[in-house]
This record gives structure tokens, C-alpha cells and sequence, in this order.
């Protein structure tokens, strides 16, 4: 079921690396966005090397501010750091899709990034608002081929603007989409999506690793309620989770820190997101414990296929993810 080693990166079907724990950006709209970039700052400085933001965060200003800072007191060198952006649904359009990615190299202030994914499979379309809506409210769907999008990617790759590029919220059916296109010049190098104890992925996680795909977990710690998307209403507190502290409390590490172990150890990347010092700091030191086997068993039976975030107002969209199973 495991491994118990954990190797600090991950090798890329591309032949790049990519550090197993992420420092997740994202905070909701009520966070001043300052908070992204302190928080930021304190991560590179406790010794995050892997970077998760996208265009969608709205934050990428002040992401691209503290890592700047810690480049220039000597802490870290561009090229010591993973930084992952994302496409956002607006820019699907394969000639829109570069323009989005300058958009967020513009506001890092980077000329490459070392990972870039489509963040959604869901499109709509080009338009200066993140979320367009006609007057009645409802959003405006467009729906490029996928497979148009990717080789826009490619060609990002190719430009040397991205030294990878991956995916986000695929499903299989997706994933296979891109994997069988005619022509295909790179594999998707991950797919990112939520994963924790709750929602193990297990089956989408062999298929992953079948076609040499890193999964990269999100809300690997579940989530915070996210009333804006519909995040977590009515779900359980993952952290809270008896089975998960009592592991915890046996072996003298936090609840988080298991939650952690857990996916490293089924070959995830995960991606750790607080803006509290002390947690941030704990989220990192997951490498010197490993879990056993019947902790590992324990934890894999907690799955409930349970989703923090759904996406429920998207549903309707074609390319909507989520009907599958997986």
C-alpha cells in the first residue's frame, strides 16, 4: 500500500523534478492579500521550495513580492525554487492561452515557471472578469477542445515561457483525452486535485501512476469553509478526525503532520496551505517519521469519496469533472 521512504522530489515524466510538500497561496476573498505574501515569505524562509499560486488567487502580486525579497537577501535562487501558476478558464482559447500565462508572469515578475497547469477543464469565456455572468447572473460557458488548449501549452513549453506543464481537475476520461491525441509532443506531467483521507483517489491515482503522472494533492488537509465556492459546507473538520489524532497523539506529531505522512507515503505531492507560523513550520517536518502499516491501513479506510469542493455551480458546464467517478 506504501512506501515507506519519502524522497524530498518527485522525478517528472519530462525529466524535471518537483519537491513532494507545496506551500499553498490560495486564501479566501476575506484574507487581505498582504497575508499571501508574509506567509509566503515565512515559507521559503523555514525552507518551502515549492511554490503553489495561480492567476485565479488574485494574489500573484504579492507572491512574486516575497519571493523577490527572499531572492534578494540571499535565501534562495530562482532557479532553488518550484513555482506552480495555473491557466485560468478564460484563456482556454488556444490564442489566449500565452496571454494568460503573461498575465501571471508579469505580476511575479518571473520570466519562467517551472509548472503550468489548466486549472479547471471547465471554460468560459474571454473576459476581463475571473467569473463572467450575463445580466441575469448566469455564468457564460464557452468550450474549446481540450486538446486545442494543451497544444497551446505546448507551444508555451516550447517558447521556454513553462519548463513544465500539467493539469488540474481532470478526470480519467480527460486525462485520456490528452494522453490519446494524435501528434501528442508532452504528457500532462501531473494532475492536481483534491486528495486526503477522505478522498483517497485511489483509482485515479493508479491510473496516474500507470501513465507516469505525479498526482499533486490539494486540500490534502481538507478545507476551510469557502462559502464563495461553495467549499466544505456541511463536511466533517479532517483535522478533527478521531482516527487521525489518535495516530497523532500515539507518535507524538500533529494531526496535520499524519495527514501529510499519509499521502507522501501512496507517492503524492501535497500541497500544505496556512497562514500560521507555527503550522506552516510543522506542515514541512513530515521526513522524519514514517507511518506504519496498520496506521497506513487505518487511515486508507476512512475514505468516504467526499469532496471539500465540488464545484456545484458549475455542474452544468460540459466539461464539468466531477460526474465520473473518477
Amino acid at each position: 500500500m506504501s512506501d515507506m521512504s519519502v524522497s524530498s522530489h518527485a522525478s517528472l515524466n519530462d525529466g524535471n523534478r518537483i519537491p513532494v510538500i507545496g506551500f499553498g497561496t490560495y486564501a479566501p476573498e476575506t484574507y487581505p492579500k498582504s497575508k499571501a505574501e508574509e506567509a509566503t515569505e515565512l515559507a521559503i524562509k523555514v525552507g518551502y521550495r515549492h511554490i503553489d499560486g495561480a492567476y485565479l488567487y488574485s494574489n500573484e502580486a504579492e507572491v512574486g513580492r516575497a519571493i523577490h525579497k527572499k531572492i534578494a537577501d540571499g535565501t534562495i535562487r530562482r532557479e532553488d525554487l518550484f513555482h506552480t501558476g495555473k491557466l485560468w478558464c478564460t484563456f482556454h482559447r488556444p490564442n489566449l492561452v500565452q496571454k494568460g500565462l503573461q498575465r501571471s508572469l508579469e505580476a511575479l515578475n518571473m520570466k519562467y515557471l517551472d509548472l503550468f497547469l489548466i486549472h479547471v477543464p471547465i471554460e468560459f469565456q474571454p473576459s476581463e472578469d475571473l467569473l463572467p455572468v450575463d445580466k441575469d447572473g448566469n455564468y457564460l460557458y464557452s468550450n474549446t477542445d481540450i486538446r486545442e488548449t494543451w497544444e497551446a501549452m505546448e507551444q508555451c513549453k516550447d517558447a521556454g515561457l513553462v519548463k513544465s506543464i500539467g493539469v488540474s481537475n481532470f478526470n480519467r476520461r480527460q486525462l485520456e483525452l490528452i494522453l490519446k491525441k494524435p501528434g501528442l509532443k508532452y504528457k500532462p506531467v501531473c494532475n492536481q486535485v483534491e486528495c486526503h483521507v477522505y478522498l483517497n483517489q485511489e483509482k485515479l491515482l493508479k491510473f496516474c501512476k500507470e501513465n507516469d503522472i505525479v498526482l499533486v494533492a490539494y486540500s490534502a488537509l481538507g478545507s476551510n469553509r469557502d462559502v464563495t465556492f461553495g467549499v466544505g459546507v456541511g463536511c466533517p473538520v479532517l483535522l478533527e478526525d478521531p482516527v487521525v489524532n489518535g495516530i497523532a497523539q500515539r507518535i507524538g506529531r500533529t494531526p496535520a503532520q499524519v495527514a501529510l505522512r499519509y499521502l507522501l507515503q501512496r507517492g503524492i505531492v501535497v500541497l500544505a496551505k496556512s497562514y500560521t507560523e507555527h503550522r506552516i513550520k510543522e506542515n514541512l517536518q513530515v521526513f522524519d517519521f514514517q507511518l506504519g502499516e496498520e496506521d497506513m491501513k487505518s487511515l486508507y479506510a476512512l475514505n468516504q469519496n467526499m469532496r471539500y469542493d465540488k464545484m456545484p455551480m458549475w455542474k452544468d458546464h460540459p466539461k464539468y469533472p466531477f460526474h465520473d467517478e473518477y
